[in-house]
């Protein structure tokens, strides 16, 4: 089986590149991914595959039936959205659409696992059970397509044992995976602070409550929660990446300064208590000093857990299917990824797609506007995608 899987990915690996740069080319935004959910409805109709479109929106969702296919299901899940990143490359399938870009690599993914799809489906007499595949939407924004894909009842009818994930990683050489059980990425919570002074003349700072002082004194009390408050044996991080006032100049102290972060962490009763500790410690601090504050935490993605069974099988699986020098242990991330949700209600394997290449100067991180892969890794992850769901299986 798994030559016939590798004949199978290098044999459909053109059409899944021209998926890809199809898709590279008309990226949307999160939950607007409209043509891209036409598109990928469209491929899986061309090739016979039952699918439903529409699903939590934008959502596409497809079952490949083998033989028996009550018998076991197994997820695979791919997004679909793109960033509001303005694209700096000059490939012939740079976007088309201004200021739009696929720079995390969903592109990719979406490809991805419409070429497993297609070869799942070639192999449709010779596996028993059935394999769904998850084209999710949102995945860059809150609340996060996952959340609202299980809303919908993505994993029921037929509910899966167990699903997949797998994300771009331009560290990794094409060619390779990598692999992490257990906690592997970061809850992570957006936080909104208003606090409010009492404007007036920059030289006369006596009649006013300066919000601007008081934000600072904020901010740097709050660093105090990874610091003093946060077990060190578990990773914590607390960022504010954006300040500004209404109102205010060089003379003039403004009413009110507005600042925003993210906190992340990867212990969920820690990060209950980190945001009652925040919202007490950012309140108390400006009521000392004269001022209001507003406190707002805008809960986020949960930690992603790696169920350990099933990532340390697939680990062994891919070696058999790469090779062990393919395959690579990934150390802790404190980014954010909305297949959490998959992961807090079954056994779920989160794993990295190497797609790098430094001598052809193919390194940009996700997320970056000259971010692109080397398009070998498109075949790794049809093939190693297909390998582990009929693994799974069985």
């Amino acid at each position: 089986m798994k030559e016939t899987i590798r004949s199978l990915a290098r044999q459909f690996y053109p059409d899944t590149v021209a998926h890809r740069r199809h898709l590279h080319q008309h990226p949307e935004l999160s939950f607007e991914e409209i043509q891209t959910g036409k598109y990928v409805a469209a491929c899986l109709a061309e090739w016979g595959i039952e699918h439903q479109q529409g699903v939590a929106g934008t959502g596409v969702v497809a079952l490949v039936r083998g033989k028996n296919p009550r018998k076991r299901t197994i997820a695979l899940r791919a997004d679909m959205d793109a960033l509001p990143i303005l694209e700096a490359g000059e490939a012939p399938y740079k976007s088309a659409n201004t200021g739009i870009m696929h720079a995390c690599g969903h592109d990719v993914h979406t490809a991805s696992l419409l070429g497993t799809a297609r070869i799942l489906h070639a192999l449709r007499g010779q596996f028993v059970g059935t394999v769904k595949c998850i084209f999710q939407p949102g995945e860059e924004k809150l609340p996060g397509g996952a959340s609202l894909m299980i809303r919908a009842g993505v994993l029921e009818n037929p509910r899966p044992a167990a699903i997949f994930g797998q994300h771009v990683h331009p560290p990794l050489r094409a060619g390779m995976v990598g692999f992490r059980s257990g906690i592997y990425m970061a809850s992570a919570d957006e936080i909104y602070v208003t606090v409010k002074g009492r404007g007036g003349h920059g030289a006369m700072p006596h009649d006013c409550i300066d919000p601007v002082a008081i934000s600072a004194q904020i901010i740097v009390a709050l660093q105090q929660i990874a610091s003093r408050y946060a077990d060190p044996a578990v990773p914590t991080v607390l960022t504010f990446g954006k300040i500004n006032s209404v109102g205010g100049a060089t003379n003039i102290i403004p009413n009110e300064v507005r600042f925003e972060g993210t906190f992340r962490t990867m212990h969920e009763k820690w990060r209950a208590e980190a945001h009652h500790r925040m919202k007490k410690i950012a309140e108390t601090t400006a009521k000392s000093m004269g001022a209001a504050c507003v406190f707002n935490i805008v809960k986020g993605y949960p930690v992603l857990f790696n169920h350990e069974v099933l990532t340390a099988r697939a680990k062994g699986q891919a070696i058999e299917f790469l090779g062990k020098d393919q395959v690579a242990d990934l150390p802790l991330r404190m980014t954010a990824e909305d297949f959490a949700y998959y992961s807090q209600v079954m056994p779920a394997c989160f794993y990295r797609l190497g797609t790098g290449n430094p001598e052809r100067g193919i390194t940009a991180p996700v997320h970056t506007d000259k971010f692109d892969i080397d398009e070998s890794a498109l075949e790794t992850g049809t093939g190693l995608m297909t390998w582990l769901a009929l693994s799974e299986l069985g």
